[in-house]
């Protein structure tokens, strides 16, 4: 039976905090929808505007999360890349992503500004502000 290279088991530490990560973002937009609805729910039941304004901040606040877990996700995804070209031999098992931390795209700010981020929360505004004049 041959057994994994160290190599290999590198790679399965780094998808493992890929997977993680990915996981924290799915969590986080199912929290920030059920969030939202519930102050929804509260605006329609008391009438009361307040709730609804309210629910723009948890927005921003998830928004700004998930950017976070997205960075993350893309510096180890880079790290995985650069483990995956790696000799046997230079494997150190290395967990450390700052390397990849400059990259823009794997920064704070330009993950809240990815493509997908920004059409899920922006579309989620637009969804709101609808709603705020529906609710009325």
């Amino acid at each position: 039976m041959d057994t994994p290279s160290n190599k290999h088991k590198h790679l399965e530490f780094v998808q493992a905090a890929v997977n993680r990560m990915a996981g924290n973002l799915f969590l986080l937009k199912g929290w920030s929808i059920t969030l939202i609805a519930a102050l929804f729910a509260l605006a329609a039941k008391d009438s009361n505007q307040f709730y609804i304004l309210i629910a723009y901040f948890p927005l921003f606040i998830f928004w700004s999360l998930d950017g976070y877990f997205l960075s993350q996700e893309r510096k180890f995804r880079a790290l995985y890349d650069h483990v995956r070209k790696l000799e046997e031999s230079q494997i150190d098992f290395s967990m450390n992503t700052q390397p990849f931390a400059s990259e823009h795209r794997n920064t704070w700010l330009g993950a809240i500004g990815s493509r997908t981020l920004v059409i899920y929360y922006a579309g989620l505004a637009v969804v709101m502000l609808v709603l705020m004049f529906l609710v009325r």
